[in-house]
């Protein structure tokens, strides 16, 4: 009895409830368009007969794989991170699989958009963070599959994101607003095309000194080689010996600040008796270390992707809805500060 359970199949199971194979399959993927009455009895031969539905055998009937793949630069980074623990719980609850495709450096992403591993391997590609080239763009194309851009604007296509040019303007506004008028902002260097938000973020910051009567000034825009990388000691060290050296200094993410942070601190720079510092983001630790930020939410990112991605693979969202736009909120801490007298 039990080798004949172990062997059960999908027909089996819609033979005994005495529906078809396809109302078996809607069922035990937990479909909507099956009736409770049916839903039980198809469920109560599955019991009996000790059946499981495979994904495999799922998507004989549906051609759905019951995966939803995801491209991101890299895992090591807390927002990333923080976006991925959003999807995994969401994605579960749909009962919908993970798989991750980690781009880390340039040999990678060549090999990724040559392969496209994702194709007949999911039923959505999710693109987090991830700047594609137009050849890029139109290689993904290529998979068949529906496309959903995370933490990032994508015109025409499904996204879900913060308007990061918008939410650095009004940073630059609240150190603009505590009387600093030389601010400058430090954004990653990426030589790979990794970076998404960086350009938007500087743009943001630009229109508010713009709209403050400020005149731009190149020196104060620093790039700082990779989120991991060296080279934070010698960035503070030529901002700070600038004729007419800054009093705020605007780091593009949280990641970038800490490090910033810890720059000034072994150079015994005051923060903020010397110097504001003011990070994007709302890093987990960022209220412990008292960084003045622009707050987004990573996992609520995550989550609010993956119910787009639903509604996309369903075709149940029409195209007004498919552009979300998430919020900011500045979080003034204790890291900024009217400048020094005098300066």
């Amino acid at each position: 009895m039990s080798s004949a359970r172990s062997e059960a199949t999908m027909a089996d199971v819609a033979h005994r409830a005495g529906v078809s194979v396809s109302t078996v399959s809607r069922t035990l993927r937990g479909l909507p368009t099956v009736s409770e009455t049916t839903r039980a009895r198809v469920e109560a031969a599955a019991r009996e007969l000790s059946f499981a539905i495979t994904r495999s055998a799922s998507s004989l009937v549906t051609g759905r794989t019951g995966r939803v793949a995801v491209l991101m630069p890299h895992l090591e980074s807390w927002f990333l991170g923080a976006t991925l623990s959003g999807m995994a719980p969401a994605l579960r609850d749909a009962g919908l699989d993970l798989l991750v495709y980690s781009v880390t450096d340039v040999q990678e992403r060549a090999d990724f958009f040559d392969r496209l591993p994702a194709r007949r391997n999911a039923d959505a590609l999710l693109v987090v963070s991830f700047a594609l080239s137009p050849a890029e763009r139109a290689r993904l194309d290529d998979l068949g599959m529906p496309l959903v851009f995370v933490s990032q604007h994508a015109p025409g296509r499904p996204s879900v994101y913060v308007d990061d040019e918008e939410a650095a303007l009004r940073g630059t506004r609240h150190l603009l607003n505590l009387g600093h008028r030389r601010i400058a902002f430090l954004q990653t260097a990426d030589e790979t095309g990794f970076a998404w938000s960086s350009k938007n973020r500087l743009a943001g910051h630009l229109r508010a000194l713009t709209e403050a009567g400020i005149e731009h000034d190149d020196d104060l825009v620093m790039s700082v080689p990779g989120w991991k990388g060296s080279g934070m000691a010698a960035a503070v060290g030529r901002l700070l010996s600038l004729q007419a050296p800054p009093t705020a200094l605007f780091a593009e993410t949280d990641d970038l600040a800490f490090r910033l942070l810890a720059a000034l601190r072994e150079a015994n720079i005051p923060v903020p008796g010397r110097v504001s510092v003011m990070g994007f983001d709302d890093h987990v630790m960022s209220a412990l270390m008292g960084l003045t930020t622009l707050a987004q939410s990573a996992a609520e990112l995550g989550r609010t992707a993956v119910r787009l991605t639903r509604s996309v693979i369903d075709d149940t969202d029409g195209d007004a809805q498919r552009h979300i736009v998430l919020p900011t909120e500045l979080v003034p801490r204790r890291t900024t500060a009217p400048p020094p007298a005098g300066a």
